[in-house]
């Protein structure tokens, strides 16, 4: 099995809802076929480099998985046909420097960003101002 990461963008005029369905789409597109998938890192919204289909901004997300080669070329019919993925790109990872650099991706985006905790400070009790007069 080979190494795959599959970056796509997504049209900028989704709602979450939509744009969750599909990722989980293309997700269950890869498991049906029999790809592992590693990891996924959602982008989120950013800025093309240039106008796509008139779109200046798009939803980013990259899906890193194991997976025979033919599972691309049913991936990448599926995004082909997919009126919401406006750009995607597939990069296959075969030397072993790539495959280690691969291995770091893949740990960065299975680390959860957690949110600091915010914790109140005790709140004090009043006590009077205390002055000295000399």
């Amino acid at each position: 099995m080979n190494n795959y990461e599959t970056l796509y963008v997504l049209k900028p005029t989704l709602t979450d809802e939509e744009t969750a369905a599909n990722i989980a789409k293309i997700e269950e597109i890869l498991v049906k076929n029999g790809a592992e998938i590693l990891a996924t890192n959602k982008m989120g919204m950013r800025r093309l480099a240039y106008p796509v289909e008139k779109n200046e901004r798009g939803v980013y997300t990259i899906v890193y998985f194991k997976a025979e080669g033919t599972i691309v070329n049913e991936l990448e019919r599926n995004l082909k046909f997919n009126e919401e993925v406006i750009k995607y790109l597939t990069v296959k990872y075969t030397k072993q420097k790539e495959v280690a650099q691969f291995e770091k991706l893949v740990t960065a985006a299975n680390v959860v960003k957690e949110e600091p905790v915010v914790e109140e400070a005790p709140v004090a009790e009043e006590t009077p101002a205390v002055t000295t007069e000399a």
